[in-house]
């Protein structure tokens, strides 16, 4: 039974306004992707990266300045995060028991207990999706521009990494794509399968803007 990670780090970054997609800008010392992939090596028995074509040639520049010795295959990217996770499964053999964790590469500062226990609890109960309770109030708008306020408790904010048996994550993947998944938990709960929550992080941010990283410095330097 194999524990298979797929680290996507497929977007371009253009929300972050940096010359280099945000995968790649140093936390640390070393690009933010590597922090990513250091926290799965002892939990995976095999990962795959996927990458747009364009910034493969720089990750493999950056492994070797940084002395990256972290064994992983590396899978073009897609058109869209569902093609990404597509791309990286059609490579993969799999056999019942094993059990496929999808993280985003953006998020450097997961816990290596957090992937750990989402593969044991996928392994045993199908799916594990880490989230965490939403804190701000939050308003429902309509197209009209009226809004209404949605309880909070009844909400949580999704993360990863989503882990799923490996069979029937490749079985949904299998479906056609819908412009309404955004996670890998909405196409594996769309083929009829039950999405399974576990505590997330608060720490586990996914940096997306340039004061993102700078929290994700700060959450470093003082060891999260």
């Amino acid at each position: 039974m194999k524990n298979i990670t797929i680290i996507v780090a497929g977007g371009a970054g253009t929300r972050f306004g940096a010359e280099r997609p945000k995968q790649f800008l140093l936390l640390g010392g070393q690009p933010v992707l590597m922090h990513t992939l250091q926290v799965f090596v002892a939990v995976s028995d095999e990962i795959v990266l996927v990458l747009p074509p364009a910034h493969q040639a720089l990750w493999r520049q950056l492994c070797h300045e940084h002395g990256c010795e972290v064994p992983h295959a590396v899978v073009d990217g897609g058109q869209t995060r569902w093609h990404s996770v597509k791309n990286a499964l059609d490579t993969l053999t799999v056999s019942p028991g094993d059990v496929i964790a999808v993280q985003d590469g953006v998020r450097p500062l997961l816990s290596q207990q957090l992937a750990k226990q989402a593969f044991e609890v996928a392994r045993r109960q199908g799916s594990a999706v880490p989230v965490v309770p939403v804190t701000d109030s939050i308003r429902q708008v309509a197209p009209d521009g009226a809004s209404h306020i949605v309880p909070r408790t009844v909400l949580r904010a999704v993360q990863t990494p989503q882990a799923f048996d490996a069979l029937r994550l490749k079985a949904a993947y299998g479906l056609p794509y819908q412009p309404v998944y955004t996670d890998d938990a909405s196409v594996y709960e769309t083929a009829g399968n039950t999405v399974v929550l576990i505590d997330g992080e608060t720490t586990n941010i996914k940096i997306t803007h340039p004061g993102d990283l700078l929290l994700a410095q700060n959450l470093l330097d003082h060891g999260q």
